[in-house]
């Protein structure tokens, strides 16, 4: 195997103040699509954030720099990509018709663990028994979210679970590229494959745009393309493992806006089961840089 270069501290120190930037903007997104998702079908909310995302990447390039950044050497990485991105956004968009916003947030946050692993099985970073026993304690607290067999179990909440694999699948790629291309280049992929595939189920769930809402659904846009563009950058410059636990201030970001917004208060199980999901990447993170 090729050693790979290891990024500098500085380039971690941005890596990480992107990934907190990107999830802040992340949580805003999501709170919106909650309230838009109350009106409109999921896939047409999923269309807006991907089409908002391919306009503006689009217009920000301009007709000359459109081609050459719609070329790649890794085409089927980024429709991998692409289609991990997709799916991490409409089954977490999904379940916002069914569960609050913190407790789907706290679900989706074993995302860091399960990156934090496939980094260490696919990327080449060290596998230890502290990742090992991060993914255990990390889906522990997800059963203590989930509460199968205490009656408050619901088919709705494995969505969230399904959105963080996607996450992660989606994260790995994106790092893997993300060395060798430039950020544009994945956003544009994503952009135009999320919005392509949802536009065959437009025909068939559209629901006319009142006039009030239009500016939320292109605010839509623009947050999940500013999101995107901050992770991109974030695992481009840093290790996996060095940014991915501070994804974690999401349910921090996601417990806010489901109270102010939604009047919805996450229980104590919630809290205890975000609280074990975020202690079990922080601890790995924490032995792992300290080793380091």
């Amino acid at each position: 195997m090729t050693a790979r270069m290891l990024p500098t501290a500085a380039a971690t120190r941005k890596g990480i103040l992107l990934m907190l930037l990107g999830i802040a903007t992340f949580t805003a997104m999501d709170a919106l699509a909650k309230g838009l998702l109350q009106r409109y079908p999921t896939p047409q909310v999923v269309w807006a954030r991907f089409a908002g995302q391919a306009v503006l990447v689009t217009l920000i390039l301009g007709p000359a720099k459109f081609l050459p950044t719609l070329r790649t050497q890794f085409p089927l990485i980024h429709m991998a990509r692409s289609a991990f991105q997709l799916g991490a956004t409409g089954f977490f968009f999904l379940s916002l018709g069914y569960i609050g916003l913190a407790e789907a947030t706290a679900l989706t946050d074993v995302n860091p663990v399960l990156i934090t692993l496939g980094a260490a099985l696919f990327l080449g970073e060290k596998l230890g028994p502290r990742r090992i026993a991060g993914v255990i304690a990390a889906m522990i607290g997800a059963l203590i979210v989930i509460r199968p067999g205490a009656g408050v179990f619901s088919p709705a909440a494995l969505l969230p679970l399904a959105c963080a694999v996607s996450y992660a699948g989606n994260a790995l790629l994106t790092r893997h590229v993300g060395q060798k291309e430039g950020p544009s280049t994945a956003m544009l992929h994503a952009a135009l494959f999320g919005a392509i595939v949802t536009s065959v189920a437009l025909p068939f769930v559209w629901v006319p745009i009142t006039l009030a809402d239009l500016p939320l659904f292109l605010l839509l846009g623009c947050l999940g393309t500013g999101a995107q563009l901050c992770v991109i950058r974030s695992f481009s410059m840093a290790e996996a493992s060095a940014v991915a636990p501070f994804a974690y201030v999401g349910i921090v970001f996601a417990t806010f806006w489901g109270i102010a917004l939604y009047d919805e208060f996450p229980d104590q199980w919630t809290i205890i089961g975000a609280l074990v999901i975020v202690g079990s990447g922080l601890y790995v993170w924490h032995r792992e840089t300290r080793s380091r």
